[in-house]
């Protein structure tokens, strides 16, 4: 019997095979009370056709154990046809119904029947998440997309318990449930709710969720323009003991002003009744999309007082998952390789809500920023991929969750939008909905639907788009004549790396110069088609000399972007004088990646945020600046420079800090910045000091998350020892400070914390997956790299173990995250190529992932070497020679 990593062979042959007409699926969840029951009843009862009488197939079953199979009315014994991951099925008729009854396992991985208690009331809260494919965790299912049916879920749980399901409650009362040998079963005990049945929808797609959680409910209503009045109950839950810092107003809000945006410009009504969303505890992802029945992690609950950003960031998943109730839940991809019409259209289409619907907006400032910078990192490694990737199988499916699948297809359809335009675009996806309800979908689909909307023929365009893999490089060429006036500006394209792929580009070009004031403003714009390898931007011959060229403004496209070596110039000098937030973040955006290819010094990049990051006036820009900053003085600086670097940054957000207006969400950011930069003893006193209340600062109020965010600097300085940790988690044992706790003990400056948190991950399987990620995150900390050293040989001899052992989700978070890039050396990149060659027949996905962190390594080790060389050319006053480009670029004349 074939492994449980389903193939896309396996479910192309299935689906030729099987239609299948519905579920019925009944659940006993009481056992989730009592902490020794592992297991929870889980009855199966499946129709479906098969094409071929007498034809055999499988159905998809993760369970500890099965009570019976009957197929046909016909009994199978479990000990010969389930072997743990799929139930054989042979002798099929053209009508078949199969009952499974099995015990199946709650999880603490984030997969399937996720069960948590919460410390502080000891409440146990459940949920599913099933995406790509755990729904067989929790019941016996054809497993794959394109197998859509109706689901009718039946659940026995507690009578205090919220109980909610896809679809709207059908009836409720006392029952006897499944029956788990706990006795007769009362409506104090326990209760059977009925839910009615689901529109036709995938297997990943469907959802439970239990337990005492805390509910506001608010409708919606909209007139049709039939004159109809559409009319969708809304919830939003949280956990009871969050319920006080629950916003649910502002939420709600956000959730109305999606449906009307959506209903505006999808002309299609919400298809699935009633839309419940549940924040939920230790969720591995920033959401899910089930229809009905969203869920999203609790950190969006936020229980201190949060920046701006925060909420723009909450918004945005909010909008992502509401896009999704029509691009992917309405209309699914056929197979996994097709994950991107949804995923990069949920993407856009949350932006571009936010932009049209809600206060944020400057959202697409953030889009170019924050996400971009996810896309162009994904899109540079060895395993990038098209758009349209090659998923063969689920392992693959899982990994291809990434920067390319969300963020780069996000960024290539506001591309496609300023090719065919807004008004074709939204017809074309109008079209593709009313031809492709509750069934599935592929490429060839969504491209007829935008065709025959827009008139134009995509075929070129999706091959070089969504065809085609890695990102392209523009720089302009600017000539100019005595009299400082422009001859002719020039775009040059190259392709990255070994792809030679010329795309075309639908893009801006900006020209700027200093007004009066001292601002950089553009007084010249050209929009136009680039394609190939030189393109003549004719309309902006004769403009007057520009200080600044800004290639791809207004972010139109998907591109890096270089700038010519005045351009250059004038932005080491000028960048914060820049007057429009999107051609300013255009601008960072493009350093950040000159940076990253090792073309700008890593010290300059950082002199950049510290001189002029202090003016952006978006909190999530400047976030993700001082984030950019970090990682450039943990991997791209040379070694002998981070000391000072790290000094210069605390200092940088503690001046921040003191001038900020008191009580601003500005100011509590640069707390936060503070604290995440702050490792010198001095700005370790003050951080206790503010701890201890000792110290303050006018309108900065140290609550809980911020305490937290003082003492995890301390912890990994050596100035907190395990009895502080104790005595910060006494005032706040909750889930949130469990996972801080679990940060702050592994990022003790000592050998004996570094094994306790290793064996706490590596050695055993009882954390959950929370707890995983924080414990690895306190694990490496930059300035414990001696003290990380021993665990290179120990991290290649687990992989394989691991990656067989775990839950993919904790597999993929352990090989990336306990990779030893922090042993940033030759000999680190050696052991990785001597790994990956012993290993040559290692699981795809798992060399994958060490491929991938051995490509980051590499560039570090490239970028530390421009960082030094160019330190050490200005330490001998020979003047810089700016690169400007990954190939020669002309001067101006």
């Amino acid at each position: 019997m074939p492994s449980e990593n389903l193939t896309r062979d396996e479910a192309r042959e299935r689906a030729r095979l099987l239609a299948v007409d519905g579920y019925d699926i009944a659940l006993d969840l009481r056992s989730a009370l009592r902490p020794e029951e592992d297991t929870f009843r889980s009855l199966t009862t499946v129709r479906f056709r098969c094409s071929e009488p007498g034809a055999a197939t499988f159905v998809d079953l993760l369970a500890p154990s099965v009570e019976s199979v009957t197929l046909n009315g016909r009994p199978l014994d479990p000990r010969t046809v389930f072997d743990g991951s799929r139930i054989a099925l042979d002798g099929l008729a053209e009508a078949n119904v199969l009952v499974v009854d099995a015990n199946c396992a709650y999880g603490r991985a984030g997969e399937g029947m996720h069960r948590f208690t919460d410390p502080e009331d000891g409440e146990v809260y459940l949920y599913t998440q099933h995406e790509p494919a755990a729904a067989r965790r929790v019941f016996a299912a054809f497993e794959q997309p394109d197998l859509k049916a109706p689901f009718t879920f039946s659940v026995t749980a507690p009578a205090n318990w919220t109980v909610l399901s896809n679809e709207r409650e059908a009836e409720s009362g006392p029952g006897p449930g499944l029956g788990l040998g706990l006795g007769p079963m009362t409506a104090s005990d326990g209760e059977t709710r009925e839910f009615a049945p689901t529109r036709p929808i995938s297997t990943y797609l469907t959802a439970v969720v239990a337990g005492p959680y805390h509910v506001v409910r608010a409708p919606y209503t909209r007139e049709l323009p039939d004159g109809t009045v559409l009319e969708i109950p809304l919830a939003a839950l949280c956990r009871a003991s969050l319920a006080r810092h629950f916003d649910a107003d502002d939420i709600l809000t956000v959730t109305k002003q999606g449906f009307d945006f959506f209903h505006d410009h999808f002309d299609y009504p919400y298809p699935f009744g009633k839309y419940d969303q549940v924040f939920v505890p230790e969720h591995n992802a920033g959401a899910m999309e089930n229809p009905g029945c969203v869920t999203l992690r609790e950190e969006f609950v936020f229980r201190s007082k949060v920046t701006e950003a925060a909420y723009e960031g909450r918004a945005n998943v909010i909008l992502h998952e509401m896009a999704h109730m029509w691009f992917g839940d309405l209309v699914t991809m056929k197979w996994w390789d097709d994950l991107w019409l949804k995923e990069s259209f949920a993407d856009f289409m949350g932006t571009f809500a936010q932009v049209g619907a809600t206060r944020f907006t400057d959202a697409w400032v953030t889009f170019a920023n924050h996400r971009k910078a996810w896309a162009y990192r994904a899109d540079q490694l060895p395993s990038t991929h098209p758009i349209t990737a090659d998923i063969c199988d689920l392992q693959d499916a899982k990994l291809n969750f990434d920067g390319i699948t969300y963020a780069k297809g996000a960024a290539v359809l506001k591309q496609l939008v300023a090719y065919v335009g807004q008004d074709a675009f939204l017809a074309g996806a109008r079209r593709y909905f009313t031809a492709h309800a509750y069934g599935n979908a592929g490429l060839a689909d969504l491209l007829s639907a935008l065709e025959e909307a827009s008139g134009r023929d995509l075929t070129e365009w999706s091959r070089a788009w969504l065809r085609t893999a890695g990102v392209n490089s523009l720089t302009p060429r600017v000539s100019c004549d005595g009299e400082n006036r422009v001859t002719e500006l020039a775009i040059l394209q190259e392709a990255a790396g070994p792809r030679p792929e010329l795309r075309p580009h639908r893009m801006a070009v900006g020209l700027y110069r200093r007004a009066a004031g001292g601002a950089l403003e553009r007084y010249a714009r050209s929009e136009i088609d680039v394609t190939g390898a030189r393109t003549v931007v004719a309309e902006l011959a004769g403009a007057e000399r520009p200080e600044l060229v800004i290639v791809n403004d207004d972010d139109l496209t998907y591109c890096k972007t270089r700038f010519d070596p005045d351009s250059l110039a004038t932005l080491l000098n000028h960048l914060g004088d820049v007057a429009d937030p999107l051609a300013r973040t255009s601008a960072w955006s493009a350093l950040w990646n000159m940076t990253r290819d090792g073309l700008l010094p890593a010290r300059d990049y950082i002199e950049l945020v510290l001189r002029f990051a202090g003016r952006e006036s978006g909190s999530a820009v400047l976030q993700s600046l001082y984030l950019n900053a970090a990682t450039a003085l943990r991997h791209y600086a040379a070694p002998e420079w981070r000391e000072e670097g790290g000094r210069a940054l605390a200092e940088a957000a503690l001046r921040e800090l003191r001038a900020a207006e008191p009580g601003s969400g500005r100011q509590l950011l640069w707390a936060r910045l503070f604290a995440a930069s702050a490792s010198a003893p001095a700005d370790l006193r003050l951080l206790r000091s503010f701890l201890a209340g000792t110290a303050e600062i006018e309108g900065l109020k140290v609550d809980q998350e911020l305490r937290w965010a003082f003492l995890k600097p301390l912890a990994a300085g050596g100035a907190a020892d395990e009895s502080d940790i104790a005595a910060e988690l006494a005032r706040d044992d909750t889930a949130s400070g469990r996972r801080h706790q679990a940060h702050c003990l592994a990022a003790r400056p000592s050998a004996a914390a570094k094994a306790r948190a290793w064996a706490a991950v590596v050695e055993s399987d009882t954390l959950p997956n929370a707890l995983v990620a924080a414990t690895i995150s306190g694990f490496t900390q930059s300035g414990q790299r001696q003290l990380l050293a021993p665990y290179t040989d120990r991290y290649f001899a687990m992989l394989e173990r691991i990656w067989a052992t775990r839950p993919i989700k904790t597999g993929i978070d352990i090989v990336r995250g306990l990779f030893p890039a922090l042993q940033d050396h030759q000999d680190t990149l050696d052991a990785t190529d001597t790994w990956l060659a012993a290993h040559a027949t290692a699981a795809p996905a798992l060399r994958r992932l060490v491929l991938e962190a051995r490509d980051d390594l590499a560039r570090a080790l490239r970028a530390q070497s421009c960082d030094r060389t160019t330190a050490d050319r200005k330490a001998t006053t020979e003047p810089p020679p700016w690169p400007v480009a990954d190939t020669p670029t002309g001067a101006r004349s």
